[in-house]
């Protein structure tokens, strides 16, 4: 090997890798280049370790290595040879443009298109005071219980079982537990066979945009609505329609006119309490929604995801305890129950619906984690959840009650909102003056966050609204919040004047 090549070769031994493993690499990467070619000979193991300063053993480790890979070949009594079956390499320099210029860790050699509903914002409050999209507390989690389950789940029983591959489905003991629970407190009539256990609502709501709508079907939303739903379905290459929405939730004489003019495949809907407004979907648009699912044949997905917190009195009853039908797929999780971090959701559905988007769930994620559904499994078993929310749904009543107050106190000129009868946000109008961005960037600065809510706008109308969620914070907290608000819109004498 002539000197320039020796020259190529840069070894650091105070690098974590090991010598022989820089020392195979830089090698596969002169025979990628070019300065080493198919057939070229090799110099022997104890002339590359005289020029490299190595231990012999070394560079020998670094030819088996490649020779295992089939990078080289060994002849005896010959030496060893860049294999002659690789294709040739023209040599490449960083003096040509392509190379200077090219990252392959930042951009792909090949071409593709992000369609524009996955780019969507990602919100991640960091700041310590978060008036966030209607997050639940997590310092109010059930976790020593919750620890004290997993760590029981790692420790006892077969742990061929406990730690190898499970059904598809999800654990068996959450989905009969889960089974008893919303039979109980939602009215809904299920065995664990009518579960699938999934890793949150959007995961559920993934699998049946993709099983269940083809590219062409025609799907509906409320007019303002989660926005994950929408990616999906444009993901799945639906048409998206959309109806109003008032203080009485979605419009479904409005739905059916459109019902009568298109195939509707499915509807999505929040109807307790509706995403982004809160408001409760009417006991009389309940029963006319059921209907027209069974007269126009279209599926229900009805995503309560926040269920457990009204405060007036009983919730109003799923719609998939009132399906006779089988018409109504439900989905819902533990976010707002637990916590956004434990990816423990489920969706209910006639069983052979549920089969098959087990089946295809298998090939987007084997399983769910085993440890962490047999954890929560316990925590429904022991009572734990049951006692966690009854103390979680006093505490964000009164945050609710105090913020809203603070908000006619403090905001009375400024915005607009209807105290809701549920949920852990507030639908929040502002002075259509104010600009919402500029005042979320400025609030920010102070260290409050919340989101600008330009994604709620409907198509030619900005409302200037967003959700303010009260459930995070204390009530110490949400002060301090609401002073900031109050600061940063009075701060300008321009009042962030569009």
């Amino acid at each position: 090997m002539s000197s320039p090549i020796f020259s190529l070769l840069q070894l650091d031994r105070e690098d974590k890798q090991p010598v022989y493993l820089q020392l195979a690499n830089q090698l596969m990467g002169l025979i990628r280049t070019g300065p080493l070619h198919a057939g070229q000979r090799l110099p022997s193991s104890r002339e590359m370790a005289e020029k490299l300063q190595l231990h012999r053993k070394t560079v020998v480790r670094a030819y088996d290595e490649l020779l295992a890979q089939g990078w080289l070949e060994s002849h005896t009594g010959s030496g060893t040879f860049v294999a002659r079956h690789l294709p040739k390499t023209e040599l490449q320099t960083l003096t040509d443009r392509q190379e200077a210029t090219f990252n392959p860790q930042r951009t792909a050699g090949f071409s593709f298109t992000v369609p524009e509903h996955l780019n969507r914002p990602v919100m991640k409050a960091t700041s310590h005071l978060h008036l966030d999209d209607g997050f639940p507390d997590a310092r109010l989690a059930p976790l020593e219980e919750l620890t004290r389950n997993y760590r029981g789940q790692l420790l006892h029983g077969n742990p061929y079982v406990r730690l190898g591959y499970g059904d598809t489905t999800g654990a068996s003991r959450l989905r009969q537990e889960l089974s008893e629970y919303l039979n109980e407190t939602r009215g809904l009539n299920t065995t664990a066979e009518n579960i699938l256990i999934v890793r949150g609502t959007i995961m559920g709501f993934f699998l049946v945009a993709t099983g269940l709508v083809s590219k062409g079907d025609h799907v509906v939303s409320a007019s303002m609505s989660w926005a994950g739903a929408a990616a999906n379905f444009k993901q799945a290459g639906a048409h998206l329609h959309t109806v109003p929405v008032d203080e009485y939730g979605m419009d479904t004489d409005a739905l059916e006119r459109l019902c009568q003019q298109q195939k509707v495949r499915m509807v999505y809907v929040t109807p307790h309490h509706h995403y982004p407004t809160t408001v409760v979907l009417r006991t009389d648009r309940r029963l006319q929604l059921l209907r027209l699912s069974e007269k126009y044949g279209f599926i229900i997905f009805e995503d309560d995801y926040d269920y457990d917190f009204h405060y007036l009195s009983k919730p109003l009853a799923p719609l998939a305890s009132a399906d006779k039908a089988g018409m109504v797929l439900y989905g819902g999780s533990f976010t707002k129950a637990i916590s956004p971090a434990f990816r423990v959701g489920y969706l209910v559905g006639s069983e052979n619906v549920i089969n098959y988007l087990a089946k295809l769930r298998r090939i987007v994620d084997r399983q769910g984690d085993l440890m962490l559904e047999n954890a929560f499994a316990e925590l429904l078993h022991s009572g734990v959840i049951h006692r966690h929310l009854r103390k979680s749904l006093r505490l964000y009543r009164e945050r609710r009650d105090f913020f809203c107050e603070l908000l006619r106190s403090e905001l009375g000129r400024d915005v607009d909102f209807q105290v809701p009868v549920g949920g852990m946000a507030v639908w929040t109008g502002f002075d259509p003056r104010i600009n919402l961005k500029a005042l979320a960037e400025k609030a920010l600065q102070q260290g409050l966050y919340f989101y600008d809510g330009h994604t709620f706008d409907v198509p030619g109308v900005k409302l200037n609204h967003t959700r303010l969620g009260f459930a995070s914070m204390t009530p110490s907290e949400l002060e301090q919040a609401v002073g900031i608000l109050r600061k940063v819109i009075t701060q300008s004498s321009q009042r962030f004047l569009k």
